[in-house]
């Protein structure tokens, strides 16, 4: 049987990009009084554990809700890849703020770099089999881990098991700007393509040269979620505070074909403020 914590992460990758509260801006994410409450949005869902988003930049949090962080990546399987155009977490190296974007696209942050780009690296590829990603564009990839003994495959339902009723996840991020060069980072060396490492699922590698993973308590993302619809989801975050550059054509060679069924990018949820919805970072 599972429990409604697992038919909440199944609802999650179904919606997770269809439902968004709010209009258009061009300013940041409002911040909330001390009662935890946005006077235009109502009041916030304090009764939850910490959520995601936030600036990874800022170590305060004052959600009191704990839970057991995750294990190193290393020792659970791999079990989604997927992107959000524009990165959903918020940093000094991605800070350019785009406003809340419609439905959720459109909306969260770039990369400082994506601002001083050549005329080369923003032409457009020959083939493009990524929806809603060109270069120049900044995105957002999660790879997601899971406890449980799972095949990596489509949607966050593929990090579920009926055998396990609160499983531990790990997300591991990096924030890219995407570029037509063959030069930078190739995404194939990042994927997944059947690799086992001491019988787990793995990527083929995770970017180690974009700074000091922040690791922190928080929740799963998308803009169904608001400060005032919260997700329920125990998750351990690693989000890596640098951008690094990566080729669209070896994107594109993913987007035509993996095991996640991914060939479009994600929209994003606005950034979490409320300092009671956010675990701090230790």
């Amino acid at each position: 049987m599972i429990t409604v914590f697992i038919v909440d992460l199944h609802l999650t990758k179904n919606e997770n990009h269809y439902t968004l509260f709010g209009q258009n801006a061009t300013k940041e994410p409002t911040t909330f009084n001390s009662q935890g409450n946005n006077h235009n949005n109502g009041p916030a869902c304090t009764d939850f554990g910490p959520q995601t988003l936030r600036d990874i930049d800022s170590v305060h949090g004052e959600n009191k809700v704990t839970f057991k962080v995750a294990p190193s990546y290393k020792e659970m399987n791999l079990c989604n890849i997927h992107m959000h155009t524009n990165a959903e977490h918020k940093a000094k190296a991605f800070s350019i703020y785009t406003g809340e974007g419609e439905l959720g696209h459109g909306g969260g942050y770039q990369c400082a770099i994506s601002k001083s780009l050549s005329k080369e690296e923003l032409m457009p590829s020959e083939k493009n089999n990524c929806k809603g990603v060109k270069p120049g564009d900044t995105i957002e990839v999660h790879w997601v881990h899971t406890s449980c003994d799972v095949k990596p495959g489509k949607d966050l339902g593929s990090c579920l098991s009926d055998k396990f009723e609160k499983p531990l996840l790990r997300v591991e991020t990096q924030i890219f700007t995407v570029v037509n060069d063959s030069s930078a980072l190739d995404f194939n060396t990042m994927t997944y393509q059947g690799n086992m490492v001491n019988g787990l699922h793995q990527a083929k590698s995770l970017p180690s040269n974009t700074g000091k993973p922040v690791q922190f308590l928080g929740s799963t993302t998308g803009p169904k979620y608001t400060e005032q619809q919260c997700s329920p989801m125990e998750v351990t975050w690693n989000v890596r505070p640098e951008c690094a550059k990566v080729d669209i054509n070896s994107l594109s060679k993913w987007c035509e074909s993996n095991v996640f069924e991914e060939n479009e990018s994600h929209g994003v949820r606005k950034l979490v403020t409320n300092l009671r919805l956010l675990s701090e970072i230790k």
